[in-house]
């Protein structure tokens, strides 16, 4: 039983304490004091009457209308005349008839009075006894009166008392609650600070629970700039502060075997032409300048298109990848822009070519690399700021035009949506859920996401998508009883009919919903938190699951990622590529398992090439795998 329950049943057994005890007391104190007065008047009238019959002649018809006068003026129930040897002389009776007090009232508080007697005395001689009994109407009404107004008044009272006690049961409750609350969001790995309530008990409590969860979401915060610590050592050029060669070739690679909308885009190289002749003309120093310069410029170009990412190939060449970006000229122009503003800025004679390609998905990585460097080999020949665009085949492109996108994706939508089913596994080999990437029906043959997501979302379609992907989902649930997880885009987080549709349809199909594993993009948590934190909350609360996918070495720098309720992140596949040689990366994926452990989160690994890859990732701490060497079988065997 509650707290709140057993305050409230001792307050209503007081009251009711209170007031059987009061009417109790009442009720026999009056009854006791009407005894004890009836009692006294009996005796009294009887004395008085029988005082005057002494001193008047005794003769029956005399005595008869003495006791008829008497008992007609007073209020008597019975009025007797006793000879000496006990026989009635003269008697006058009335009935004790009470219509308007309830008979129970009568019959438990029945009076209890002697009749007063006196003796009749005919000179030295008695004549007989005198007996007198007061009619006990009057005062079975007035008690019963006085009883209907002492409950009244403590029903009045009682009323007050109650009113009063709600006002401090709730003042009592909401720092009860706040503290409940507080204890089962540091459950969940959410640390919150309560209000501190006046009454100074709870006071204590509460100042306790604050202590505690900042204590943990410190003790977080550290475990979380260590890990960033530790990505930036051993990912990052400690020159210019972008991705060394290895973790960017592994973060193409990861695009290109991506079945999302990040599948395709813009790669593009940068060069600073004969870097060692530019290092013995400027210095040691002002070439690391130059270096970290050129560094910044693409990173704000990869900010501006969104989704970007940096990286150091070598000495004199960097690399940009731009996912979902397909308009070469406009990206090429940018790129020349900043590169150009940079080389008048400098006062030294420095040449930066440059060179872009588009890739798509399941092109060889080794190939676009190749590509791009004959290309930037080619824009170093034009000139200082010399660009080269590797254009794209036109017998790899599906439409040309908007308006061609438009009507071929509105057509496939209406066709309906085609779900893949690739396994997520765990140590045991025991699914998690099934990973479900969408197909459409574009020019007579199911294309892969990564086809065409990007158009998609240049489009504006993504939440009529991920709509028809999550009705598509839900059915397939039904059907097979297994868990699903369902691509939600960044795009469609934005859009507030996308998701209050998205919760009614979960909401009708609450017996599925357990079954449910919704993931958005990681960018989501660092550009729209509020909207993840609500659409968490409104899901959870549902049943579902909720997590990020692509979760990449940023995770520790989510704001308030204690707060988001996640119940899993899948960490990027660039970052499970080749794990079972590489150690800085198990170093990296183990402190990312323990941080996502350490708040409540389930850690997946995407990208798994083998089963070797997934006991080392396995070992490492990670709960789930899931990748092209990944398949659930009856045996459960991954190869």
């Amino acid at each position: 039983m509650s707290l709140i329950k057993q305050l409230w049943l001792t307050i209503a057994a007081l009251l009711l304490l209170a007031f059987v005890g009061s009417l109790l007391i009442g009720v026999t104190s009056s009854r006791h004091y009407i005894e004890q007065e009836t009692h006294i008047k009996n005796s009294d009238n009887a004395n008085a009457l029988a005082l005057s019959m002494s001193q008047m002649e005794k003769d029956p018809v005399t005595l008869e209308l003495l006791l008829a006068a008497q008992f007609d003026t007073g209020h008597y129930r019975r009025i007797a005349l006793y000879d000496p040897e006990g026989g009635i002389i003269e008697q006058r009776e009335a009935s004790e008839h009470i219509d308007d007090v309830p008979a129970w009232f009568v019959d438990l508080v029945r009076f209890e009075v002697a009749p007063g007697q006196a003796v009749v005395q005919d000179g030295w001689r008695q004549f007989g006894i005198l007996e007198l009994e007061s009619q006990h109407s009057y005062a079975y009404r007035s008690l019963w009166r006085s009883t209907l107004v002492l409950t009244g008044w403590f029903a009045l009272a009682g009323t007050i008392s109650l009113l009063l006690a709600s006002w401090i049961v709730r003042a009592i409750r909401r720092p009860l609650r706040d503290v409940v609350n507080q204890a089962q969001a540091i459950g969940q790995r959410r640390f919150t600070i309560a209000n501190e309530p006046r009454t100074q008990e709870l006071r204590v409590v509460v100042q306790a629970m604050n202590r505690l969860s900042e204590a943990v979401r410190q003790m977080l915060g550290e475990e979380s700039d260590k890990l960033d610590q530790l990505r930036r050592r051993m990912q990052h050029d400690p020159v210019t502060d972008t991705l060394t060669r290895a973790p960017l070739l592994d973060r193409l690679e990861s695009h290109l075997r991506s079945e999302k909308e990040d599948a395709s885009g813009t790669l593009a190289m940068v060069r600073i032409a004969r870097l060692a002749e530019v290092n013995q003309r400027l210095g040691h120093a002002a070439t690391d300048t130059l270096l970290v310069r050129i560094a910044r410029r693409l990173d704000q170009l990869a900010n501006l298109y969104g989704y970007g990412t940096v990286g150091r190939l070598n000495g004199s060449d960097f690399a940009l990848i731009l996912p979902r970006q397909h308009d070469l000229e406009a990206v090429g122009r940018d790129l020349e822009e900043r590169l150009r503003s940079l080389g008048e800025e400098l006062s030294a004679d420095v040449s930066l070519p440059s060179a872009l390609c588009q890739y798509h998905q399941g092109e060889g990585r080794g190939e676009l690399l190749a590509s791009l460097d004959g290309a930037l080999a080619s824009a170093e020949s034009q000139g200082p700021f010399g660009q080269t665009r590797v254009e794209e085949p036109a017998s790899s492109v599906l439409f040309t035009r908007h308006d061609e996108w438009r009507q071929a994706l509105s057509e496939a939508l209406e066709q309906g949506v085609l779900l893949a089913h690739y396994p997520v596994l765990d140590a045991h080999d025991r699914l998690i859920h099934h990973e479900a990437p969408s197909r459409l029906r574009l020019k007579g043959e199911w294309r892969p996401a990564g086809v065409f997501l990007p158009w998609v979302g240049r489009l504006g379609m993504s939440p009529i998508l991920d709509l028809a992907v999550v009705s598509a989902a839900m059915d397939d649930t039904a059907a097979s009883g297994k868990p699903v997880g369902i691509n939600l885009s960044s795009d469609s987080l934005g859009d507030g009919h996308f998701v209050g549709e998205l919760i009614a349809r979960v909401r009708a199909r609450t017996d599925i919903a357990p079954l449910l594993w919704f993931e958005l993009p990681q960018s989501v948590a660092l550009q729209q938190p509020q909207a993840l934190k609500t659409l968490c909350h409104a899901l959870l609360t549902l049943g579902c699951k909720v997590g990020l996918e692509h979760v990449g070495t940023q995770f520790g720098k989510i704001e308030g990622v204690q707060d988001l309720g996640l119940s899993f992140v899948k960490i990027d596949a660039a970052l499970s590529q080749g794990v079972e040689d590489r150690q800085d990366q198990q170093s990296l994926l183990r402190g990312m398992a323990t941080l996502a452990h350490s708040l409540g989160i389930m850690a997946i690994a995407e990208g798994v090439e083998s089963r070797g890859a997934a006991e080392v990732l396995f070992n490492l701490g990670l709960d789930g795998v899931t990748g092209p060497g990944v398949r659930h079988t009856q045996t459960g065997d991954m190869n």
